[in-house]
């Protein structure tokens, strides 16, 4: 029995050691360059760039492995990911998932109410299907799908419009049949309403 005390002890502090090695790993790429745009943690202030801090674990590396790979375009990451190893993109994968979320009220209510309904309910009218089926109710998403609550509107309205135009095709093509339906409106509605989530 004390074998077993002893052993799942060293067990803990091995887990323990490397999560501080996954940390320490991440915070050195994040203060190299990943903090210029992003923030030290995840929280990005400009509207440009999308907020990391809360974003599924999963979803970062496989964003980071598209950028590095071309399958994402985008020649502000493209510099930034080439020498990142899988190992790095997991460690900041779950070094961002591990921070705090941002949270704020989303600045146009009236906005935002006609992107809840098409989030939660879709338009039946022109048979865009609801976002919370795939990304959920609360729009955290999942480990492959991205978290949508607390981003910026911007970047989200952004987005949407890259993946209608199809200039966004790393991920699935669920999004372009989706997105192909919405109107700039619904577009920015959904990103508003998600903003405030």
């Amino acid at each position: 029995m004390k074998r077993l005390w002893l052993a799942a002890g060293a067990l803990a502090l091995a887990g323990a050691a490397l999560a501080q090695d996954d940390e320490a790993r991440a915070r050195q790429i994040i203060g190299g360059s990943c903090f210029l745009c992003h923030g030290a943690e995840g929280e990005s202030a400009s509207e440009v760039f999308p907020r990391l801090a809360g974003q599924n674990a999963e979803y970062i590396a496989k964003q980071l492995e598209n950028f590095k790979s071309g399958k994402r375009q985008s020649t502000a990451m493209a510099p930034m990911v080439e020498k990142l190893t899988p190992e790095d993109m997991a460690a900041l994968g779950r070094f961002y998932a591990s921070r705090p979320p941002h949270q704020e009220a989303a600045k146009d209510a009236p906005l935002a109410a006609v992107g809840q309904y098409i989030y939660q309910v879709g338009n039946r009218f022109s048979g865009v299907p609801a976002c919370a089926t795939c990304h959920g109710a609360d729009g955290a998403g999942s480990n492959a799908l991205p978290r949508l609550a607390g981003q910026h509107a911007a970047y989200l309205d952004n987005q949407l419009k890259q993946f209608s135009k199809r200039a966004r095709n790393n991920d699935n093509a669920v999004m372009h049949a989706v997105v192909e339906k919405l109107t700039p409106l619904e577009m920015a509605a959904v990103a508003e309403y998600l903003s405030g989530r």
